[in-house]
């Protein structure tokens, strides 16, 4: 698992490390993450070197919660490198070790013709994941994400103040835009995690949400 010092991944990687059906969870990170929960491995990597160790990272489920903004990686380019580059080298890595699953987080309006350079690249992200060869592909496409992030963000602040008032607005066809609460994206992606049906399957925000709230 990489991203597991972000909004989803820490409340992910709470929830794995105390489910019976999960024996470990390698939690990659560039740096040491401190604290950890039962039953995990902090494995620390230079993430531009990760395809080097396939032996220490071999899994049979991979999950990716790597994603920044384009404000806080300091140009496009280095944006492309997290979101793009870094989570298809993970994906390669899965395919190489054979892993069963490959999980990752991407957003709402992912396209890759899209003239918006974030949706832009979030959409080639999941093009280049199409053409791998994992027996399962999860995609999570939350819209705006509601939780305590370490980092402001530049207007999430006054929209998650007004989700609860705008979500119950958003009807229909419109369900997929109501913001959504990081433990609820990390329960969806747990459930995932444990279900095995092979194929490349997109969850829009009302879907994941709907996952979550199964019992």
């Amino acid at each position: 698992m990489v991203g597991a010092t972000g909004l989803v991944g820490h409340e992910l990687l709470l929830i794995l490390a105390h489910l019976e059906q999960v024996t470990k969870v390698k939690a990659i990170s560039r740096s040491p993450m401190g604290k950890i929960p039962p039953h995990t491995e902090n494995i620390i990597l230079n993430f531009d070197k990760i395809k080097d160790h396939p032996d220490a990272l071999k899994a049979q489920i991979f999950i990716c919660c790597l994603g920044t903004t384009i404000k806080k990686a300091g140009s496009q380019e280095a944006f492309r490198k997290v979101d793009y580059e870094y989570v298809l080298e993970f994906a390669k890595l899965a395919e190489q070790v054979k892993a069963q699953k490959f999980i990752v987080i991407s957003a709402m309006g992912a396209d890759a013709n899209s003239s918006v350079f974030y949706n832009r690249v979030k959409g080639e992200m999941e093009k280049s994941l199409r053409e791998l060869k994992i027996p399962q592909i999860e995609i999570f496409r939350p819209s705006l994400i509601l939780g305590e992030r370490k980092e402001q963000r530049s207007g999430e602040g006054v929209a998650q103040k007004l989700s609860p008032y705008i979500n119950p607005l958003l009807v229909g066809p419109l369900r997929k835009y109501r913001a959504i609460k990081a433990t609820d994206i990390a329960k969806a992606m747990a459930i995932a995690a444990l279900n095995f049906q092979p194929g490349f399957h997109v969850y829009q925000s009302d879907q994941i949400q709907h996952i979550a709230d199964q019992k």
